[in-house]
């Protein structure tokens, strides 16, 4: 058995930074260590370093007089990169293989990031895009031995783009009818400082209101995340979040140039935006809206990106 010979079997990497992410381009250093039991021969330690993306759900529909249900499958792969290196190579003069005595051994690796615009990694409802290396012990007369480990791979936007800092601003309007009766109208403004955000910041909502009706209205503010995934024949499937929620203090009847602040934390948690992905993307908006009684809401929508900010290398790219 191989749990009886190999102990504490462990991948170890050399942290880059201090959020222990990695990014295009990187060099990745560390050991992967293990201990026998006893004297054993080893074929080769192998290593592969693999970025995919993967989706995939099913529909069902009923049909026939017996309401029989069919169920459909829908998937798609993408493979960023597949590299291969070996840790230890076998030893000709004992018949293709190492062996090895008991004890604990410990095997440095060097590997590097392929560079590209790879997307962040995520786990969603129907997909996940994923950075895993893995390392293979083959025994002679066995089957091989796999070790995962998955990276947190993060994609760097270019945060030199105007558009990202600009205040947002967006304005609708309604008027409520009741017969032949219309009431004063509604005005709502509202105004995000602007587009990009990390994880864990608050975004400030200003709404500038102005309420001729004889309705109470109650602003309220929503981060909305969109997880979309894609075949490549088209099919697609859309899951909608509400990540958090705010309200604010209601707007009397007959209130004009009312003017207010929401904030809106965005959870820590939060995945970054993905939209360098073919069949997977993550997109982010701001739902602000008026709530009224017996009425549609007045609502004005902005789209925002989560990005992560770069942090310090804690090691030098060889």
């Amino acid at each position: 058995m191989f749990e009886s010979t190999f102990k504490n079997f462990s991948i170890n990497f050399n942290a880059l930074n201090e959020r222990n992410t990695v990014s295009s381009g990187d060099i990745l250093t560390g050991n992967i260590t293990f201990k026998l039991t006893k004297e054993t021969k080893i074929s080769a330690i192998t290593m592969k370093l693999i970025g995919k993306a993967h989706v995939h759900w099913s529909t069902s529909g009923g049909g026939g007089r017996k309401r029989r249900r069919h169920r459909r499958h829908f998937s798609a792969k993408l493979e960023f990169f597949d590299l291969k290196s070996v840790i230890l190579k076998e030893d000709g003069a004992l018949g293709g293989t190492t062996k090895l005595l008991p004890g604990t051994h410990v095997y440095p690796f060097t590997c590097q990031i392929p560079h590209g615009n790879f997307p962040t990694s995520f786990h969603g409802v129907h997909g996940k895009i994923d950075y895993v290396i893995t390392v293979g012990i083959s025994r002679p007369w066995h089957l091989s031995k796999d070790f995962l480990t998955e990276l947190n791979f993060v994609n760097h936007i270019n945060t030199n783009q105007p558009e990202l800092w600009a205040p947002l601003s967006g304005h609708n309007s309604t008027t409520l009818c009741c017969l032949w009766c219309a009431s004063g109208p509604i005005e709502f403004t509202a105004t995000v400082e602007k587009k990009a955000f990390t994880p864990g910041e608050t975004v400030k909502v200003i709404c500038d209101i102005s309420n001729a009706s004889t309705r109470t209205a109650t602003p309220k503010v929503k981060l909305l995340q969109k997880q979309s995934f894609f075949t490549h024949s088209g099919s697609r499937n859309i899951v909608d979040k509400t990540l958090t929620s705010q309200t604010g203090e209601p707007i009397s009847t007959t209130s004009s140039d009312v003017h207010t602040e929401i904030l809106i934390p965005i959870p820590p948690s939060a995945p970054l935006t993905i939209s360098n992905c073919s069949i997977l993307r993550v997109d982010y908006t701001i739902e602000a809206s008026l709530c009224l009684s017996a009425a549609a809401d007045v609502t004005v929508i902005f789209p925002i990106i989560l990005y992560s900010i770069p942090t310090h290398n804690l090691l030098p790219q060889l």
